[in-house]
């Protein structure tokens, strides 16, 4: 009931008073009256909220984006190298020094298409995941008032963000099935009062992998409009189909772009929230500001490990996208036998399916029913959308899982079609 409560509340909250909001807020989740309105709506993460109900009722939990498998031993043991050794107290607050280089050097590598030389000192710091990066990118670059373009779905953290920061979100859709964007509405999104654009490529929680001419129109648009982007690149090296380009790549991009990216996607550390964003320095001098007030600095020996693995052998990279490959083509195969409607996503470790053919209402409903019938957890993707609408015929799965667990939660859905 909560989630269908959850679902209309989001819908409502664009066109009710703010004060009506808070009461109907308080009213249903019974809280207390909360002294401002930045985080009205949000409640609970989707995230959250289905990996609690998931270990209640010990569903698969295909819903939350983490591995059920740790990560590589050479980094772990990094870590506790990193401990053993004294690596204890307080980073510097842009980050380890080794760990800034090491993310300067795999960027002067030929992945992503960017060639300009990136100093560790001025250019590179390194934040608690991330999520804290894209916090403090637009805390410390973003003013109240100002506006900031958002694709739909988006991260959700994206949508709190923005409203933390008190700026007002536009959004243009990515509609299924091939989730590309209009140019129309994209050029109609930029406004004399546009400040920034969040682009997340390779994208959660569609899998689309933005092309080059995507990324160029993007670019034109942000320089025509003198516009800053932030480049959520998490899943950079979880590219299937095509081929990852950074967006500060792009002509006249470096100067007005921050990128960010993180160590628990590509490693399958997720719980280490190391994370960092690379920018010019005035933009770097902008993010810092935040950062130092938000986390100051994130685990010392972590950094260190981190530093190690983004020095890994090539190889580990190559058996990384050819084990999720194997995970996306097994899952997407049996969802599709299944009766979904799927399209195989061009990167990460999600996949959004269209549960329409098995005739279950809404996504909100489906995923309830997923839970309660088949003992499966996915999420229901209005809770990504301003206009819900677009979602709710959708269904998102997570495939970094053990292929057991894969299996087991094939096996579950199975019943679906019985």
């Amino acid at each position: 009931m909560v989630m269908v409560e959850r679902s209309w509340f989001l819908t409502a909250r664009s066109y009710l008073p703010p004060e009506v909001c808070q009461f109907v807020f308080c009213v249903f989740w019974d809280m207390p009256i909360v002294p401002t309105n930045r985080f009205l709506g949000f409640g609970t993460t989707i995230f959250a909220e289905m990996s609690r109900r998931a270990a209640a009722v010990g569903a698969v939990n295909l819903g939350q984006g983490f591995p059920d498998f740790d990560g590589p031993a050479h980094v772990k043991d990094a870590a506790i190298d990193a401990i053993r050794a004294g690596h204890n107290q307080y980073a510097p607050m842009p980050g380890v020094p080794a760990l800034r280089q090491a993310i300067a050097d795999a960027w002067a590598s030929d992945h992503g298409g960017f060639t300009t030389p990136i100093d560790p000192d001025e250019h590179v710091t390194v934040t608690a995941g991330c999520t804290e990066a894209i916090a403090a990118a637009l805390l410390g670059l973003v003013n109240p008032g100002d506006e900031v373009i958002l694709f739909e779905p988006y991260y959700d953290s994206y949508r709190a963000c923005v409203s933390m920061v008190g700026a007002t979100p536009r959004f243009v859709t990515l509609r299924a099935p091939g989730f590309t964007f209009d140019e129309s509405e994209l050029r109609a999104a930029f406004t004399p009062r546009t400040r920034a654009i969040l682009v997340n490529t390779p994208h959660n929680p569609t899998g689309r992998v933005l092309t080059r001419d995507e990324l160029g129109l993007i670019a034109r648009l942000c320089v025509e409009h003198d516009a800053i982007a932030l480049a959520d690149e998490v899943y950079e090296h979880l590219v299937f189909e095509g081929r990852h380009v950074r967006l500060a790549s792009m002509p006249g991009m470096w100067a007005r772009t921050v990128t960010m990216s993180s160590l628990g996607k590509t490693f399958s550390l997720t719980g280490w929230k190391i994370g960092w964003a690379v920018a010019p320095a005035p933009l770097t001098a902008g993010l810092r500001a935040a950062h130092q007030f938000l986390t100051y600095a994130v685990s010392t020996p972590a950094q260190h490990a981190a530093a190690a693995a983004l020095r890994s052998d090539r190889s580990y990279f190559e058996a990384f996208i050819a084990e999720h490959r194997e995970r996306r083509d097994y899952l997407c195969g049996a969802l599709s036998e299944i009766g979904f409607g799927v399209r195989p996503p061009e990167g990460t470790y999600f996949v959004l399916a269209d549960h329409t053919p098995l005739g279950a209402g809404d996504d909100v409903a489906f995923c309830d029913r997923l839970l309660d019938e088949v003992g499966v957890a996915a999420i229901p993707p209005t809770a990504f959308y301003e206009h819900t609408a677009e979602g709710r015929s959708l269904v998102r799965f997570a495939f970094c899982k053990r292929m057991d667990t894969l299996r087991e939660a094939v096996g579950r859905l199975r019943r679906l079609a019985r």
